[in-house]
């Protein structure tokens, strides 16, 4: 599958991280910068902010994708040949246990339970008093 170079986030992952001049600096109603500062002070701050995180991923960026790539291979792989088949096994050996639990809660909380829903169902509440039996 080749990489989209126009649409670098299409699951959105990172929408928290998307940072404009106007989420960061605002001035309120009655304070305000000359225009040209203003529009100079955008500038900086979307020239320094591009500069930066272009600089950042040009040394940093493939060694953290390396690093990343290979956590996951090994999360990928831990999970394919370790995780899975050790959860498989526990659940065909814990079968026999599990029936055997089944059929003992079956007798001895079955009629408790069955005895508390008959005993329940027997009675009525009043709009405007307590529970009473029939």
């Amino acid at each position: 599958m080749p990489v989209d170079l126009n649409d670098r986030d299409p699951n959105d992952i990172n929408s928290i991280i998307k940072v404009r001049f106007e989420d960061v600096i605002a001035e309120p109603e009655g304070v305000r910068t000359i225009k040209e500062v203003w529009a100079l002070t955008f500038d900086c701050f979307e020239c320094c902010q591009s500069c930066i995180y272009k600089l950042l991923t040009l040394f940093c960026g493939l060694c953290i994708a390396i690093g990343w790539g290979c956590e996951f291979g090994i999360v990928a792989f831990n999970q394919a040949w370790q995780c899975t088949p050790s959860l498989r096994c526990l659940s065909i050996q814990l079968g026999c246990l599990q029936k055997c639990l089944v059929i003992t809660l079956n007798c001895v909380a079955g009629p408790y339970c069955e005895l508390t829903g008959n005993c329940m169902a027997r009675l009525k509440q009043d709009d405007d008093g307590p529970l009473k039996g029939r």
